[in-house]
């Protein structure tokens, strides 16, 4: 049986923690896990023409991660600061001005993306007009079939309303977190409790499904007839740096192979759950 072919495309770059520099970003965070969840992966994106892009380049390749789309430029290689808390949830300093905002569409990355089964984007890869402009391309030039999986992932000052709105547009499914649910609400102006709002943005947006994670409180994976909620697993975290990515990458392979989404939601959780028990966002995954 031929695997699902899957992309993330945005921003790529270290992360810089507290113990050490890791692969970031969270399209390339997606593609990763979606590969050790059966899928083929790519990722679409840009690093610098500098020592940090060579090391990242290489550690992709250590990852077995697909770099072809992978542009290189003269803007530096992307990198975050990241502090953890004593609970293991992260703050994070995102530099601007680099690589991966300066993402290019051409021929070769259009018949590329014409076969994908699913896209991961989100916003904050759309900081920038030119990588806006590309990952706007690239949605519009998806068959028909493609998952649109929007990861809206709000961070610093790097949204607005106008792309949360376009991008939700364009998605068929929406990944949110606690924090960020109550910004969109906000911005789309949608009134009364989790269960109204979640309904209301599935049929605003004629939505297939809502991922919606709570941290510690478990998560919800909602579609226009389905419904999941699982509690989190309790277990010793070390940093969330990922755990998200690697949550909404498993639940889009499921869905992809068509398994039960009680199946699915049950597996992303003990995954992103490991994740959290790891250092960074893309440690080796025991399966």
């Amino acid at each position: 049986m031929q695997k699902p072919l899957v992309a993330g495309i945005g921003e790529l770059l270290w992360d810089i923690l507290p113990t050490g520099k890791q692969v970031g970003g969270a399209p390339c965070n997606f593609a990763y896990h979606a590969m050790h969840a059966g899928c083929e992966s790519i990722v679409i994106s840009a690093v610098g023409n500098d020592q940090s892009g060579d090391e990242l380049l290489k550690e992709l390749g250590s990852l077995n991660i697909n770099c072809e789309f992978v542009q290189r430029n003269h803007f530096p290689t992307g990198t975050v600061t990241v502090s953890v808390n004593e609970r293991g949830h992260p703050q994070y300093i995102i530099h601007e001005n680099v690589a991966w905002d300066n993402i290019l569409v051409n021929s070769e990355m259009l018949i590329k993306i014409s076969g994908l089964d699913a896209l991961c984007f989100g916003s904050l890869g759309q900081r920038n007009s030119i990588s806006a402009n590309s990952i706007q391309k690239v949605l519009e030039s998806v068959k028909p079939g493609c998952l649109k999986v929007f990861d809206i992932n709000l961070r610093q000052n790097f949204y607005s309303s106008e792309i949360i709105k376009k991008s939700l547009e364009f998605a068929d499914f929406l990944k949110l977190n606690e924090g960020e649910l109550p910004i969109l609400t906000k911005i789309l102006g949608l009134p009364g409790n989790l269960e109204s709002q979640l309904n209301q943005l599935i049929h605003l947006f004629s939505l297939r499904y809502i991922a919606y994670t709570m941290g510690e409180k478990g998560s919800v994976v909602k579609g226009c007839k389905e419904y999941s909620f699982l509690e989190a697993p309790k277990v010793n975290v070390t940093d969330t740096v990922g755990a998200g990515d690697s949550f909404t990458a498993v639940l889009v392979s499921g869905l992809l192979k068509g398994l039960p989404l009680t199946e699915i939601h049950e597996t992303a959780t003990q995954t992103a759950a490991y994740v959290c028990t790891q250092k960074g966002a893309t440690p080796v995954i025991p399966y």
